[in-house]
This record gives structure tokens, sequence and C-alpha cells, in this order.
């Protein structure tokens, strides 16, 4: 994924949006740095400290439980999801990044609620540092641009 082409977003404004995340703490110095960078994104986004949610969960597998509690309060704009997924010696890590991002998307299209999903899935800790910082930031700025998307499309 690195280089590839993302194209060009439109200018993103946060001011009004209310945010919702959800972290699994399972490989918390991954997650810690997903949260991190996607809180400083939403801020610079103009979203409001006041106006962004955090909860904790255990692992990946609890992250679609909790966006569902959230989406059904109905008082967000969009949800966050991160998480770190590192491949094991076991059949695991395909169980655990199949259902997970399965359950965001059922719960994004359920809800009709943008959830922009930073679960990351990598082959080792390395290839998960490398990604932290980015896919922490390019997560509140899906998060941002979709909300702002959905709301002049309803």
């Amino acid at each position: 994924m690195f280089g590839a082409e993302q194209g060009t977003a439109p200018t993103l404004d946060g001011a009004k949006l209310r945010i919702g995340i959800v972290q699994a703490r399972f490989n918390e110095s991954i997650t810690n740095a997903l949260a991190a960078a996607c809180r400083a994104e939403l801020l610079a986004l103009g979203v409001q400290e006041k106006n962004i949610d955090h909860v904790l969960v255990p692992g990946a597998l609890e992250v679609p439980v909790a966006l569902q509690a959230m989406a059904e309060r109905e008082q967000y704009d969009a949800l966050v999801a991160l998480g770190c997924i590192i491949r094991g010696e076991t059949y695991h890590f395909e169980l655990v990044a199949n259902e997970s991002g399965a359950g965001v998307t059922r719960l994004s299209l359920d809800y009709q609620l943008p959830i922009a999903n930073a679960i990351i899935t990598t082959e080792n800790m390395e290839q998960a540092i490398a990604r932290q910082t980015d896919k922490g930031r390019d997560a509140a700025r899906v998060a941002v641009e979709m909300a702002n998307l959905l709301d002049t499309l309803n």
C-alpha cells in the first residue's frame, strides 16, 4: 500500500462532527500510536476534543460490538475502528482479521454510518510500526470525509 495513489480529497472540515473511536488493546503499543495519530488528525481537522469519544476493548474481535453500541446511541457522525493483528503461526490471524473486518463493514452498512477501519493486519511488528502513524491519520481523514459526504447525500 505504500506509494498507493489515494487521490485528492476535498477540504476536510470536522468542526461540526462528533466522532467515536474504538481501540483494541491487543498489541497496545501499536494501537496507542494509531489512536494518538487519529486523535491528533481529528483535532487538526477541526473536530472539538469534547466531540471525540474514545473507548478501549480487549482485542479486534471485540471492536464491532463496541462500535454497535456506539452506533445505537445515534449521536455520532462517524466512528473509527483501531486495532493491530499480527500474523502468528496459526490460523487465528485469518479468523480475527476476517471476522473483525466483516463485523465493521456490516455495522457501517446496517447503520448507514461511516466507520473508518484502521484495524491493521501485518506479517510482523516491524510492518505494524511502519504503518501505525499513517493509518491512524488516514482513519481520521476517512471518518471526517465520509461523515461530510453522507451529510450531503441525506
